[in-house]
């Protein structure tokens, strides 16, 4: 099939229409991650990551996704099944080299920037997990079987290899198609004002004032005056009092409706690259619409519509290659997003004093959310704020007696 797509391009294999370079097939020249835009410019991960909004988005999404713990947990317990194999490589390290935060972030870099990361399971004799190898975009290409269960052909150095989906950790990006394909003529867009307004600057950029004479000046006349002026008052000695002779005057120039258009365009650009990676503006720094409240809002909103299908994707693709059926029948992994949904310390409290009241969490289950060792007695879900006694004082017990 990729085969075939490239003949096309270049305009082999195709009887109704002969395509040439200038006029290639734009499915086949994706696959050499050159996607042409109307506006001129093709885009790829390459210079996608050279717009600083791109960049930001990207990282935010991988990073925070590989700095968020991922546990096994068994499901009528909901306790932490340390023990079994799988747990060391989705906590603690993917291989001996490679941690599992390191590995989450790079695989959902791949996607964000290829449309999906890949790492290769490494068992032992037994069939037990033992260690994540990531393998490169480019290197892996999935296929099916007639009766549409997936398989991948891999390439390595000894040739290409057939894997199992059981043995392919893979985690796609929306569709298997990375925002960078979707959201191209936005960052094509946002590459063209940057080459713009950079080749502007180059040449010297828009004049800040001009300087009218009554008299017409020979060209060696206006050189020197120019020269004179820049010298004067250029660089750390702008904003000094000039003094100009002849009856010369110094007109500044205001920013037009054309500057001040060019740079709502430029946010804009920013506004429509955080949608097309589904990430709240703010959170891409562009705050010309950011008040408190909407902000700390937003960031609730990045861990339910940025994170959370990110999140619910890696502990399927975790599953199926790390637990057989038999064992996702009784156990399953989460990520541990609690770092992500803390509010300030007075309201952490608070929530968790009446979490305590109403019995629902121990206080063990209070300190581990506070990152402290447990304490003996401290598995009860007894109230702590009241207390019962079962036992009569010595004053009630005399009360009675003279009653009776």
């Amino acid at each position: 099939m990729a085969f075939q797509k490239i003949k096309n391009a270049l305009g082999f294999g195709s009887e109704e229409k002969a395509l040439t370079l200038t006029d290639p097939d734009p499915d086949a020249l994706s696959l050499f991650g050159v996607m042409p835009t109307a506006s001129g410019m093709s885009v790829g991960p390459s210079n996608a990551m050279r717009v600083p909004a791109v960049a930001c988005a990207v990282g935010l999404i991988s990073e925070t996704i590989g700095a968020l713990p991922v546990k096994l947990y068994e499901r009528n317990t909901k306790a932490a099944l340390n023990d079994h194999p799988a747990y060391r490589l989705v906590h603690d390290e993917a291989n001996e080299w490679t941690s599992a935060a390191e590995l989450r972030r790079d695989l959902t870099l791949d996607a964000l920037l290829h449309g999906a990361g890949h790492a290769q399971v490494i068992r032992l004799t037994d069939g037990t997990p033992y260690e994540l190898h990531r393998l490169e975009p480019g290197k892996v290409q999935p296929d099916q079987e007639p009766d549409g269960e997936p398989f991948y052909r891999v390439s390595t150095d000894a040739g290409q290899v057939r894997l199992s989906y059981r043995d392919v950790l893979r985690v796609e990006a929306i569709g298997g198609v990375s925002p960078i394909t979707l959201g191209r003529e936005a960052i094509a867009l946002a590459l063209s004002f940057e080459t713009h307004i950079g080749g502007l600057f180059a040449n010297g950029g828009r004049p800040s004032g001009v300087i009218k004479a009554p008299k017409i000046l020979d060209v060696d006349a206006k050189k020197k005056l120019a020269a004179s002026w820049f010298n004067t008052h250029g660089g750390t000695k702008s904003g000094g009092t000039a003094v100009l002779d002849e009856g010369m005057d110094y007109l500044p120039l205001s920013t037009t409706l054309a500057d001040a258009q060019f740079a709502e365009n430029r946010l804009e650009q920013i506004r429509e690259i955080a949608r097309v990676f589904r990430v709240p503006p703010t959170m891409l720094f562009e705050l010309s619409r950011g008040t408190w409240s909407n902000t700390e809002e937003m960031a609730r909103q990045f861990m339910q519509i940025t994170l959370k299908p990110w999140l619910t994707a890696w502990s399927w693709s975790y599953a199926r290659c790390l637990l057989t059926p038999e064992e996702r029948k009784d156990a399953y992994l989460e990520a541990v997003t609690d770092d992500l949904l803390t509010t300030d310390t007075a309201a952490r409290a608070t929530a968790y004093g009446q979490y305590r009241s109403m019995g629902v969490i121990t206080a063990n289950e209070v300190r581990a959310g506070l990152n402290l060792p447990p304490k003996d007695g401290g598995d009860t879900l007894e109230n702590p704020y009241t207390t019962t006694t079962t036992t009569t004082t010595g004053t009630a017990a005399s009360k009675k007696e003279k009653s009776e």
